[in-house]
């Protein structure tokens, strides 16, 4: 069948299953969006700016499991996808970008919306091509998806010239892939699984220290097989939250510089850590050196590059983590550990989460209430700051999949278009999207896209009037100088929230703030934005200083600290804004976390 190259793309995607694209036209591209309009069954979504649509694509795959697609033109289009791919490079997320360029003539010539795409993204895709031959253009796509979707998840980007999409030739569909040089390990060396099963074995104060690949790997069930059958306690990084239920008796929650006290503590008392498809980052480790002093370790994990990368392991075991515990819970032999438990569970007595109860409206109040609301059943989206720490401590998640955060790169702006990646990609699902006065205002054009197609997502804004985090950091290390993280200067949400078309309500009390979730979860046709007014001091604790070490923890605001809010007038705080009635304003007991 003889086709123009843009039609063998969108052929290639339908084999894929691509069923939506996140994207944005321009001259580069408008080949392929003339074809796109001729492939009904694959869905566009048009976004307000290319970085949306990043970020949409990763939310979609975070959320599905599946590859997300996003699509931009040539020059400035693909430059914003910039970010994107570095934060899913970051967080291992299945995407693939489709960039156009300027035809193949002009490359070099610095010709109007040129870019180096392919060499600004090097180092922030597993692999890029660029399409110089319109015959080769099935196989390159097959092959992007094969290796963004195998071994370690990741982006990859596939950049095309003009001339290629509107260059006719003989298309076949591609059945198979075959790199020779790209050949991911995914079964376990025997013999280290059954080293790893002797340490287990031998093991009195065992940690199970899960992260993200667990996620990828959909291991949930193996993870929880080998926790009970060693009875052995589980913590998670930031990105393996869900890789674990967080109410199960054995749960830790998360752990790190904003971890829970009790699995910092544990962590540091173990003598032996099992690694699944975490990779030691700084924010977990702090010192180094210090870390897990006492502990052997095992490391799982799919990528080698990661093994020894910053921690040696005794038992190292490149692979696929899910087939791993497959075989590993074959041959442990299953051991209680009633005395570490207990001194685990004595450790949760005595270091709990907790927040201020003093009647003020706290970020962590709102995150509790969002999880009861949904029944822990919603898909929880976050940006980056406070409130992320927050979400990452009070929602508990339940299953895999349902808390998408931006972890390794950090970036602001994420949250808003990954809850619409994520609702599109699971439309039965209620997604929260859990953002800050400043991270919203990132990316808060793509409020229009949810308008648009009528998606039910909430969005909580919980709002300070700081850079929160950066706020934190100047309070508690630089002696409360707060150098430009002042937002006060921001926009009416609620008016911004009216004008793009979303449903909005302000919130500025505790009794106040169930109501609001329950208007929002009735509201099935557009989203719902919350302005949730809450404390400007609050900070988030347990805090491990960056490169500190367990014996630096801080699990509460030190005595010599000045609270802001002691020096700010509570009619000030509360807001002058006139939709703020007495009764709104007076405050109540806030419930103490358990």
């Amino acid at each position: 069948m003889r086709v123009k190259g843009s039609r063998a793309l969108l052929e290639s995607l339908k084999r894929e299953g691509v069923d939506t694209i996140f994207g944005y036209p321009g001259g580069a591209v408008i080949p392929i969006y003339d074809m796109i309009y001729q492939f009904p069954d694959i869905r566009h979504i048009l976004v307000r700016h290319e970085q949306g649509a990043g970020h949409m694509a990763e939310g979609y795959a975070l959320a599905t499991g599946k590859v997300g697609v996003c699509l931009a033109t040539s020059g400035p289009g693909a430059t914003n996808l910039v970010t994107p791919l570095a934060d899913a490079m970051m967080d291992s997320v299945p995407i693939v970008a489709i960039t156009g360029q300027v035809r193949s003539n002009l490359i070099g010539t610095d010709a109007f919306q040129e870019a180096d795409i392919t060499g600004i993204t090097m180092p922030i895709t597993k692999h890029n091509w660029l399409v110089k031959d319109v015959n080769q253009l099935p196989e390159i796509v097959a092959e992007a998806f094969h290796v963004a979707r195998s071994g370690r998840p990741g982006p990859v980007l596939i950049d095309i010239p003009r001339d290629v999409s509107d260059a006719e030739f003989e298309y076949t569909p591609v059945e198979s892939v075959d790199i020779p040089t790209y050949k991911p390990t995914t079964r376990g060396h025997s013999v280290q699984i059954k080293r790893a099963a002797e340490l287990i074995d031998q093991a009195k104060k065992p940690i199970l220290y899960v992260g993200g690949g667990a996620n990828h790997a959909y291991a949930f069930n193996e993870v929880r097989e080998l926790a009970e059958k060693i009875n052995t306690p589980v913590t998670t990084t930031l990105k393996g939250l869900g890789a674990f239920p967080e109410t199960h008796p054995l749960s830790l929650g998360m752990l790190g510089m904003h971890g829970t006290a009790y699995a910092n503590y544990a962590v540091s008392e173990c003598d032996l850590l099992i690694a699944v498809g975490a990779r030691f980052d700084d924010r977990v480790t702090g010192k180094v050196a210090e870390w897990v002093p006492n502990a052997k370790i095992i490391h799982i994990d799919i990528d080698p590059a990661e093994i020894g990368k910053v921690l040696l392991a005794d038992v190292p075991i490149v692979g696929d983590v899910k087939a791993i515990l497959t075989e590993l819970n074959k041959v442990v032999k299953g051991k209680q550990h009633p005395e570490w438990v207990s001194q685990i569970n004595k450790l949760k007595q005595d270091f709990p989460l907790h927040y201020p109860n003093d009647g003020v409206l706290h970020g962590q109040y709102v995150i509790e209430q969002i999880g009861e609301v949904s029944n822990h059943d919603a898909i929880c989206v976050t940006d980056v700051g406070q409130h992320q720490m927050w979400a990452a401590q009070f929602f508990k998640c339940e299953r895999p999949r349902q808390f998408v955060t931006s972890g390794g790169l950090g970036t602001m702006g994420f949250g808003l278009p990954a809850a619409i990646g994520a609702q599109f990609g699971a439309p039965d699902k209620p997604v929260f999207c859990v953002t800050g006065d400043g991270s919203i205002q990132m990316c808060i054009q793509e409020l229009m896209v949810a308008t648009i197609y009528k998606l039910p997502i909430k969005i909580c804004i919980l709002n300070n009037q700081f850079l929160g985090m950066v706020r934190q950091w100047q309070e508690l290390f630089h002696e409360n100088r707060y150098s430009s993280v002042d937002l006060e200067a921001s926009p009416d949400f609620v008016k911004l929230a009216e004008a793009y078309g979303a449903h909005a309500i302000r919130c500025f009390k505790p009794s106040g703030v169930r109501a609001a979730l329950e208007e929002a979860m009735s509201i099935t046709d557009r989203p719902t934005v919350l302005d949730f007014r809450i404390s400007k001091e609050e900070n988030v604790y347990p805090m491990i200083p960056s490169g500190g070490t367990i014996h630096q923890m801080v699990v509460q605001r030190p005595p010599d600290m000045v609270p802001l809010d002691s020096y700010i007038a509570s009619e000030t705080y509360m807001g002058e804004d006139d939709q703020a009635t007495q009764e709104e304003k007076e405050t109540v007991p806030v419930p103490r976390a358990k």
